[in-house]
């Protein structure tokens, strides 16, 4: 399995991608796609549409995870994320990939095994379990990749889920 994550913003949107081997994980990519704060909101929105279009045509990508705005205190970021969000959402379905969203503390409980981790948790943990030397940077690609391995870890379990809810077998 093949995903790519989006840990989504306005000015700086993290993304990760995470290969499955077998029981092994690996990082193959990451990065931040960034907009000018100086754009009329319109044009950085089609900024990140155009670079994230180009990422997911690039990579090929099995399914594309996006964080979800569970809570934030500060509105206006609040909505700027959730526009982000909505872009890479709307690239991953005009892609045709599977797309799924997991909030910070969902992704936070599948990594660190704690939805009340902190950031350097989730860096540390997420450099261990893809197989990277350090913790990546800056915290947007983490937590891009944290998303990734959310879902690469839990999907087996979503899907039994699913055929148990829906009565039949595979």
């Amino acid at each position: 399995m093949f995903v790519l994550g989006i840990d989504p913003g306005l000015s700086r949107c993290g993304y990760g991608v995470v290969r499955k081997y077998g029981s092994d994980l690996a990082a193959t990519a990451g990065g931040v796609v960034t907009t000018e704060p100086d754009l009329p909101l319109q044009e950085r929105l089609r900024v990140l549409y155009t670079e994230l279009r180009a990422l997911v045509a690039e990579i090929h990508p099995d399914a594309v995870v996006v964080e979800r705005v569970f809570f934030q205190t500060n509105v206006r970021t609040a909505m700027a994320t959730g526009q982000a969000g909505g872009v890479a959402l709307l690239v991953a379905a005009e892609a045709g990939c599977e797309v799924a969203q997991y909030s910070a503390n969902e992704v936070k409980q599948a990594v660190v095994g704690f939805g009340g981790a902190t950031k350097d948790q989730v860096q540390r943990m997420v450099a261990a379990l893809v197989g990277l030397d350090e913790p990546p940077k800056p915290p947007d690609v983490a937590d891009a990749l944290a998303l990734a391995v959310c879902h690469v870890t839990s999907q087996p379990l979503r899907r039994a889920i699913e055929i148990a809810g829906s009565g039949r077998r595979k």
